[in-house]
């Protein structure tokens, strides 16, 4: 994966709290750009807010989130999104839009031309492993699963943002199609060298996707390393989910 010392993000003491309750504490961190940080942990552990504390969908109660070194509070809040891309698990398409018309909704927002659009939609279509000719013209309900997500990926990448956020995009999907779009987008981020920050809660899809891992409980970030160090990591958390693994794979 292409990555550099440069930082893409970066966290300061941030703790969000909702009602006087931290859903995340103390998180002090960076993201190097070019990295692909798979955020891992349980229902409730605080992955997906620390995500949403990047696009500003969340401030931080205290503290501050940097991105491209400004406080994110700074950043007008269109512009701050519109450099980073957003895939999610029901993927956010618009049914009544085709599938060119979805994929090109952020340029046309950015008042790209239409001819430029389209060459960027084919060009976004073909790289995701969708033909063009079959699927531009298509509505979301004309698509299965693991096309849709593609589609998602593809609206995501289409603006050019330097970073993606992906809040467990894949996981609605059966096992052999999650595992081949898995490894699709392992391919894909490596090419264009997007910074990718992901949320998952599948020990196997991390360990796929990730330069470095971060584990979440209870609202920190207890783990975070490279696989390697991660399997060396003795916290009962990372150790249940290592045998998690391990259970999985004795079984296959």
């Amino acid at each position: 994966m292409r990555q550099n010392n440069q930082t893409a993000v970066e966290f300061r003491d941030v703790t969000f709290s909702r009602d006087r309750r931290p859903l995340v504490s103390n998180l002090n961190f960076s993201i190097c750009q070019g990295e692909a940080l798979v955020l891992l942990g349980r229902s409730g552990s605080g992955k997906t807010t620390t995500m949403k504390l990047i696009n500003r969908l969340f401030t931080p109660t205290q503290g501050e989130v940097l991105f491209a070194g400004t406080p994110t509070t700074q950043w007008d809040e269109i512009k701050l999104r519109r450099k980073i891309g957003y895939v999610i698990q029901e993927t956010g398409l618009f049914p009544h839009f085709t599938v060119e018309r979805n994929v090109g909704l952020v340029p046309t927002l950015e008042g790209w031309k239409s001819k430029q659009i389209k060459m960027r939609v084919y060009e976004l279509l073909q790289l995701v492993g969708l033909d063009p000719g079959k699927f531009a013209g298509r509505y979301p309900h004309e698509l299965s699963g693991g096309q849709r997500q593609r589609v998602g990926v593809a609206r995501a990448l289409a603006a050019d943002p330097p970073m993606l956020l992906m809040d467990e995009p894949f996981g609605a999907l059966d096992p052999i199609t999650r595992l081949e779009i898995q490894q699709e987008f392992r391919r894909l981020q490596q090419e264009l060298g997007k910074t990718v920050v992901f949320v998952t809660h599948d020990i196997q899809e991390a360990f796929v996707l990730a330069s470095r891992i971060g584990l979440m409980y209870n609202g920190e970030l207890i783990v975070l390393g490279t696989k390697d160090e991660f399997m060396r990591s003795q916290h009962p958390e990372s150790l249940a989910f290592l045998e998690c693994l391990r259970s999985i794979q004795e079984r296959l």
